[in-house]
């Protein structure tokens, strides 16, 4: 009897054990299913498959966080810095750089805490929602100025020229590498200074010079004193040189203090610029076209404006073939978000125009294009005005033309081929009615 009792019991508990198997593997069967839909075909036991996929879990895990690792290393050694917000602009990490730049002292590795508690950066806090909610690439410059905890250190640390670029993430995740301009901004600083000390210095010796070749003139005789004419000639040109040099960088570091503004009718000194050109003009056969308003007034300084249309219009006479016509129109433009009114100058010649790789850099200083090194023959004959071939007229253009709250732009025109400068001046004052003078 009581074996028969032990059998029964030993029968219910191995059925019981046996039903438990069966069920285990069908969930586990179930669980597995969706990690292994690229593996059906292969059997095998649901134990050693789910411990195989266990394993090969572990293997990405350990593989991601290795390249982790790697990258975070990599950056950390980089020149540029780089941090990475998430979606509530909690520091998630940023490298060595980007905590020297932006001066991080109170941020660990490791350590979640908001950006804005860290860096004291409106700009850089605006970069980075605005490239969360455009979910777009975003590029930003701006002075950064430094807080630290240390009041006796603030006095030492400097305000930073920084360039951002930041990129959308997963998960609303910003990452932002970090450009510090200020050595660059600085080195070009020294370098005009030098220069502007050196032109400064230069002009002393020039002037000694043309006066000493003055003097030779008047004694040499025919056809000696065609050498020293030449010798006038080529120290003018140095003399004008270093003078466009000092007003351009004067201009670049105080633009407004050497303006004057006044009341100036743009026709009118449009054509009394051509008047003084116009013997250069006429070498070539040359006819100025102007299209626009009869009396057109803006708020400018004459005498700078006057050196706008000088150079443009020189420029112009320089590069157009003989018996064509140089083209000045001016409109008014109107826009439709702020309802201001510009006046538009455009300057067309019908030379050979700009190459395409010159267009981003004309208005560089000293910048010279291939073409721009075939000159005509009026500048090889004669010393024209007071910027001949020194690279810098219209780098004084532009800056002239930004400092009145203007623009200039440099194209091709369609028709002619020639070179197509366009400018636009704000401070309308008056306009009637509309017509051509040739």
């Amino acid at each position: 009897m009581f074996l028969l009792g032990f059998c029964l019991g030993l029968a219910v508990g191995v059925g019981f054990w046996i039903w438990q198997q069966i069920q285990l593997n069908r969930y586990l069967g179930r669980v597995l299913k969706p990690l292994n839909s690229y593996s059906s075909k292969v059997v095998l036991p649901l134990m050693p498959r789910l411990r195989q996929e266990i394993a090969m879990v572990k293997q990405h895990r350990q593989d991601l966080q290795q390249s982790l690792e790697a990258y975070q290393e990599l950056l950390d050694f980089a020149p540029l810095g780089y941090l990475q917000v998430d979606e509530e602009n909690q520091l998630l990490w940023c490298n060595r750089q980007a905590r020297e730049i932006l001066y991080l002292e109170r941020w660990q590795p490791g350590q979640v805490r908001l950006l804005l508690e860290l860096v004291r950066s409106y700009e850089l806090d605006r970069l980075i929602e605005q490239t969360r909610d455009s979910q777009k690439p975003q590029v930003r410059e701006w002075v950064f100025h430094p807080s630290c905890e240390n009041a006796a250190a603030m006095l030492e640390v400097k305000s930073l020229a920084l360039r951002a670029s930041s990129f959308p993430l997963n998960d609303g995740q910003v990452g932002v590498f970090l450009e510090n301009r200020q050595p660059l901004l600085d080195m070009n600083q020294i370098r005009d200074r030098s220069f502007s000390d050196l032109a400064h210095e230069l002009r002393t010796p020039l002037t000694s010079i043309r006066l000493v070749a003055e003097t030779l003139q008047n004694r040499l005789e025919p056809p000696l004193n065609r050498w020293v004419t030449r010798l006038m000639q080529e120290v003018d040109r140095l003399i004008n040189l270093v003078q466009s040099w000092l007003e351009l960088t004067q201009m670049e570091t105080n633009p407004t203090m050497q303006l004057h503004p006044e009341s100036v009718e743009v026709r009118s000194l449009v054509l009394s610029v051509w008047e003084t050109l116009e013997p250069l003009a006429q070498r070539l056969h040359l006819t100025l076209n102007y299209s626009g308003a009869e009396s057109l007034w803006i708020k400018a300084d004459r005498s700078r404006i006057y050196q706008v249309f000088l150079n443009l219009l020189d420029n112009s006479i320089k590069y157009s073939p003989p018996c064509t016509t140089v083209q000045v129109e001016a409109k008014i433009i109107s826009t439709k978000d702020t309802h201001c009114q510009f006046l538009e100058i455009n300057v067309i010649d019908s030379g050979m125009g700009f190459a395409e790789a010159d267009l981003p850099h004309v208005f560089e200083r000293f910048y010279r294009g291939d073409k721009a090194r075939h000159r005509s023959p009026v500048e090889e004959s004669s010393p024209t005005t007071a910027i001949i071939g020194s690279g810098l007229g219209l780098a004084i253009v532009r800056q002239i033309v930004l400092a009145h709250g203007g623009s200039i732009k440099a194209m091709n025109h369609p028709e002619t081929g020639g070179a197509w400068i366009q400018v636009q001046l704000p401070e309308i004052m008056a306009n009637t009615s509309t017509q051509d003078y040739s």
